[in-house]
């Protein structure tokens, strides 16, 4: 079969192969177009984007900013056309020899210095979903793009991992909010001609397809291969020939159906993800699982142990959980999985037959109390359970899963269960305006990229003029501006919206107006509409005429959740309002290319969340490399960030029992804090408009706080603190 290699560049036609000196040049165009296309690696490098985007605008807005989909679509004469432009041949010539150079098995990394045992036996990172750009529809929001920044750290930092994932056709859900607010979820098949993904060929060069028992039945899926940079994205498809017509539609879509669909997509996941790995022939040196959606996972490893040791369940468990990370990344109960034992009993009857246990024990392994026949199978107390590294997504969140899970580990207090966290951070190559990234170069350092942990580096922001800081954020807040009028009136039109409506989204916001941002999933604890609960005393601050404020949301409800709908709702129809609407605009179907445009262009991140609900959060992490500031509870990665001249807060970090009075007070203290501290901050302003105390506030979150929340500084602490240790490695000695 056709194995993985480490630092993999993508073969050539082998026809090409054998022909490349007697190619036309719109041949050669054509092959060096394809396989930067074919690798993940140009989603986050400005000038690759922008090469795409210059071959056919039009093309690569329509087709969400495929650079695959775009070149398949070049007819013959516009190949011709870009071939004959030397310009456009240097351009190719010089980004086809940057991505060659950047997976060259011959280029420097960290990890080959700090990790290098890893690259023999890399490691196996499981996610029910991954954010790695718009054009790829495999993600739903926060947890996903975490797992897509996680997987193109890794690639940036030479770090050996492989990922697994599932293929979602039909993805998540396009959003459409109609005239009364109400959201409507509809699903569109992706076009798999027009991914970037390839199928695994086993030995016989047929695609390659693994099974997974499911009770009576067995479920195949083929496995598809997405190059992200030096690493592979391994993701399972159930769309093929001898599967039931149900399974066939098994893993079309990202979190919906019921439990029963939830059960045997998470058995696809974990158990299906292990064969998949086998049968590309991957050795792995340890699992990272994160979320409890791939916890199955442990178990078919120990199966695979219990085979190749002749040893009991007990015998090979340990060694199992001592090579396994797990990450929680949620507070919130309803965020934590749970089957009943009937599910339990009719999909993982086989995994519990072939790991010889008996049912209370097999059942017990998910269960807080083991023994309590009535308790259902929980995925993160199974995670918990086979796993020796397990980890939080934010100091705060650390204690608060220590609390919650404290009865896993009845003999320990409260600080001693073996929970840490390692803090969320955020790829800043991709969420970093160009603009930006331009700044950064001039005048931190030609080489800035590479040195993201150096606090000493982020200083030099302070030598950056307060005017061109200023005139840059400016500009982006323009283009924001200019995108929201542009969506949402078009949005509104394929509403079905009048005239008035549409109208009103084409010329609302200011480019030159205070702008708040709030994008998010309608989750009800993260509180959307608390900027609503004063109607009146909102009015007066985004009309004030001389210091006006704008606001820009966007976010989705799941489909299943009445709640967060009506939250959504709410925001919507208070958007529409006419005192409001010039003010307020709702952007409907939230996704990657959205969140770019918001945290690129707005001047404040506003967090709402009821704490210590929010486990960490990354968007307010983007805003801060961008220019913007972040106003927020404090919870999640704010609570460990913010030093009163680095942003803002709402609240005091008390929690009231009684949550109406805690909103009450939350909802207060917004008001206040946007009346007298945001507002005026930003508005006092010297003769050439430029708000000297509002830079002073920018420069220091950069310099204090850019450093710390990025995933450079996030995988190496993985890689020390996990990784090493569950391969085996002395860590401490690599960090020299």
């Amino acid at each position: 079969m056709i194995l993985v290699r480490q630092n993999y560049i993508p073969d050539l036609d082998c026809r090409l192969c054998h022909t490349r000196l007697s190619m036309t040049p719109a041949e050669k165009l054509a092959h060096q177009l394809h396989e930067l296309s074919m690798n993940m690696w140009w989603a986050w490098n400005p000038t690759v984007i922008k090469l795409f985007r210059d071959i056919d605008p039009g093309a690569f807005r329509a087709s969400k900013h495929n650079p695959l989909m775009v070149i398949k679509r070049l007819s013959r004469e516009r190949l011709r056309e870009l071939a004959a432009d030397a310009a456009m041949r240097a351009r190719v010539d010089r980004a086809h020899r940057e991505f060659r150079a950047y997976v060259s098995p011959t280029s420097p990394t960290w990890a080959e210095t700090h990790a290098a045992p890893l690259r023999v036996r890399p490691v196996a990172y499981f996610s029910a979903e991954f954010g790695i750009h718009e054009s790829l529809p495999i993600y739903s929001g926060g947890l996903g793009v975490l797992a897509g920044d996680h997987l193109k750290t890794a690639s940036d930092l030479g770090l050996a991992l492989i990922a697994v994932g599932l293929y979602y056709r039909e993805s998540y859900f396009r959003q459409h909010i109609d005239r009364e607010g109400q959201q409507h979820a509809v699903y569109e098949r992706a076009p798999t001609e027009y991914m970037c993904t390839t199928l695994r060929a086993g030995a016989d060069g047929k695609p390659l397809v693994i099974d997974v028992p499911l009770g009576n039945e067995r479920l195949l899926a083929q496995v598809w291969q997405v190059n992200v940079g030096r690493n592979q994205l391994l993701l399972l498809d159930t769309d093929v020939e001898g599967n039931s017509e149900e399974n066939r539609r098994l893993a079309a879509r990202l979190y919906f159906g019921d439990q029963r669909v939830r059960i045997r997509q998470e058995l696809l996941l974990g158990v299906g993800g292990i064969r998949a790995l086998r049968a590309c022939g991957i050795d792995w040196s340890g699992l990272h699982l994160n979320e409890g959606h791939s916890a199955f996972a442990t178990l078919e490893y120990a199966r695979l142990r219990m085979i190749e040791t002749g040893g009991t369940f007990a015998d090979v468990a340990q060694d199992v959980a001592q090579s396994t990370v797990f990450t929680t990344h949620t507070p919130v109960d309803a965020g934590h999985d749970r089957f009943s034992p009937e599910l339990v009993d009719e999909y993982l009857e086989p995994l519990r037959l072939s790991l010889r246990l008996s049912r209370e024990d097999f059942l017990g392994l998910g269960r807080v109390r083991p023994q309590d026949a009535r308790e259902a199978l929980c995925m993160t107390v199974l995670a918990f359970k086979m796993s020796r590294y397990a980890n939080a997504v934010s100091c705060l969140h650390g204690r608060v899963t220590r609390r919650a899970w404290q009865v896993l580990w009845p003999h320990h207090r409260e600080d001693e269960v073996p929970v840490g966290h390692i803090t969320n951070g955020v790829h800043v190559r991709t969420w970093l305006a160009p603009a930006m990234q331009e700044i950064y170069a001039r005048h931190i350092g030609p080489d800035w990229a590479d040195n993201l942990n150096e606090p000493k580096m982020w200083a030099r922001i302070e030598n950056v003029l307060d005017a061109e800081l200023w005139e840059t954020h400016r500009t982006l807040r323009a283009n924001l501006v200019g995108f929201v009028r542009r969506e949402v009136a078009a949005q509104r039109r394929s509403n079905g919206h009048g005239e008035e409506m549409i109208l009103a989204a084409a010329t609302a916001l200011d480019p030159d107006v205070l702008t708040i941002g709030f994008a998010r999933r309608f989750a009800t604890y993260k509180r959307a509409n608390l900027l609503f609960s004063d109607l009146e005393r909102l009015e007066r601050i985004v009309c004030n005429e001389e210091r006006p404020v704008q606001v820009v949301f966007a976010g989705k409800a799941h489909p299943a959740d009445r709640p967060g709908q009506e939250v959504l709702k709410t925001v919507v129809r208070a958007s529409m309002l006419p005192e409001l609407r010039s003010r307020i605009v709702f952007v409907e179907d939230y996704d990657i290319n959205v969140a770019r445009h918001l945290v690129q262009g707005v001047d404040v991140w506003l967090n709402t969340p009821r704490r210590p609900q929010e486990a960490s959060g990354t968007s307010g992490e983007k805003v801060l490399l961008n220019g913007g500031l972040n106003l927020s509870v404090l919870d999640g990665w704010w609570a460990e960030a913010y030093d009163g001249l680095n942003g803002f807060a709402i609240g005091n970090g008390v929690c009231h029992v009684d949550q109406a009075e805690q909103d009450r007070r939350d909802g207060e203290s917004l008001y206040r804090v946007l009346e007298t501290e945001v507002v005026p901050l930003y508005y006092e302003q010297d003769d050439r408009g430029v708000p000297h105390g509002w830079v002073a506030y920018i420069k220091r979150a950069i310099r204090t706080l850019g450093w710390r929340f990025n995933t450079d500084r996030m995988l190496r602490d993985y890689v020390f603190e996990c990784y090493l240790p569950s391969a085996g490695v002395h860590s401490s000695a690599m960090r020299r």
